[in-house]
């Protein structure tokens, strides 16, 4: 890892890019959504603060996780402008996402129970099926796939110029 002397305040893309681990085209998709910012020199090249590499650490462990940009962009948004998050910070903003992240192992630990026996039926499409079914939270409604069924229903009623139900 290339090392940056303490007295430049600066980064290019490139030395931000070999020190964060993210690829340029990635910083440069951080900074369209929001997320980071540089200025622009007198030769229209990007010049990142020095703390931006603290932002995109947060960043890339947040996405770790499975947080999306969009929340990602609203926690940062919380902090001052040009304040790196701090391991306070970290721990405020991430409390919030807990639940998000226990909802998504529990889903995830169905998955892995359930896969075998729903590979095995091959239509992924059974009244009960865990996996485009959960919990059978349309079979009191349809048979068959049902979001592609509640998709062409819906469809379907509008071409018919009457609502579905």
């Amino acid at each position: 890892m290339p090392q940056i002397p303490e007295k430049i305040h600066e980064l290019t893309v490139g030395q931000l890019a070999a020190r964060s681990g993210a690829a340029v085209s990635a910083l440069h998709f951080y900074e369209s959504k929001g997320l980071i910012s540089s200025r622009r020199t007198a030769g229209n090249q990007r010049r990142f603060s020095r703390d931006t590499l603290r932002r995109v650490a947060f960043i890339r462990a947040a996405q770790r996780v499975g947080i999306p940009l969009a929340t990602i962009r609203e926690a940062l948004a919380e902090l001052p402008e040009e304040r790196t998050p701090t391991r306070e910070d970290w721990a405020r903003l991430s409390e919030a996402w807990r639940s998000e992240l226990e909802e998504r192992i529990q889903q995830l630990n169905r998955l892995r129970d359930h896969l075998t026996d729903c590979i095995g039926c091959g239509c992924l499409s059974l009244n009960t099926c865990v996996l485009s079914n959960p919990d059978d939270v349309f079979g009191e409604r349809l048979t068959g796939s049902r979001l592609m069924a509640d998709q062409g229903g819906a469809a379907a009623a509008r071409r018919r110029g009457r609502p579905r139900g």
